[in-house]
């Protein structure tokens, strides 16, 4: 029998951590890792820790040579926030595990509230690409009550965001907002990306130059629009009735 897994924090800083914890974790189309990775490599932000996993698979990233841990830790003295970004997949049967570790470093901090950016490949129309919200009652009066952002209409919440709700409804963590957006996989979807960093702007007042990863976006669509054509101009090839290929990658 696997062991079951756990979670350490380590964080180096004497420094109290205060105000929101961003949190993007590695799911399907990495939209909320990239967007938050996109802002600790843009703005002020520093390493200053890092979660230790036991009881899963390890992986350990590689950038230009030198190794560097999979699930990281960031605090800024420019910007009011804590943000946790996880390149290790942590499964839906490690989520409870996962939260215990990160409440049990939050609840020794003066993080007084949680965000978290939750991609999830669900079934849309072209035009529902957008962010929309589940947050408990405080966070919503404290963060959203002049907001665009829609509510979820329905459905669950599984794995680590699932986990982080429910702790945060039984006031064990900090008022919390998950924001879900539709991802498309193969692949990051940096469109998703984007849509979280409009939401930084809009709910945070995070200003970000997002530039660059429009560019990578445009490159990366680009790419999928030459492999549908090469699909399409095959399977046409195969099958004279099927000429066509929607555009939107969740229907591919």
């Amino acid at each position: 029998m696997a062991p079951e897994p756990v979670y350490d924090v380590s964080v180096s800083i004497d420094e109290p951590l205060e105000g929101t914890l961003l949190v993007g974790l590695a799911n399907v189309g990495l939209a909320g890792l990239t967007a938050v990775d996109y802002l600790v490599t843009h703005r002020e932000f520093d390493r200053v820790g890092y979660v230790r996993s036991r009881g899963l698979p390890e992986i350990t990233p590689v950038e230009n040579g030198e190794p560097r841990h999979p699930m990281r830790v960031y605090a800024s003295t420019q910007i009011d926030c804590t943000v946790l970004l996880s390149e290790l997949f942590v499964p839906v049967w490690a989520a409870d595990a996962f939260v215990d570790g990160v409440l049990e470093w939050v609840n020794s901090t003066d993080i007084d509230e949680l965000a978290v950016f939750h991609g999830v490949p669900y079934p849309h129309g072209p035009d529902e690409h957008d962010v929309f919200s589940v947050a408990t009652p405080e966070y919503r009066d404290r963060r959203l009550a002049e907001s665009t952002v829609s509510p979820v209409s329905g459905g669950v919440l599984d794995g680590v965001a699932g986990a982080l709700t429910r702790r945060s409804l039984e006031r064990e963590a900090p008022p919390l907002g998950a924001f879900v957006t539709p991802t498309h996989p193969p692949g990051p979807d940096l469109e998703a990306s984007l849509r979280y960093l409009e939401l930084l702007e809009t709910v945070y007042g995070i200003e970000i130059d997002d530039e660059q990863l429009r560019e990578r976006a445009a490159e990366l669509q680009r790419y999928y629009g030459e492999l549908a054509d090469r699909m399409g101009a095959l399977d046409s090839q195969a099958n004279p009735e099927n000429r066509s290929f929607p555009e939107d990658r969740m229907f591919m």
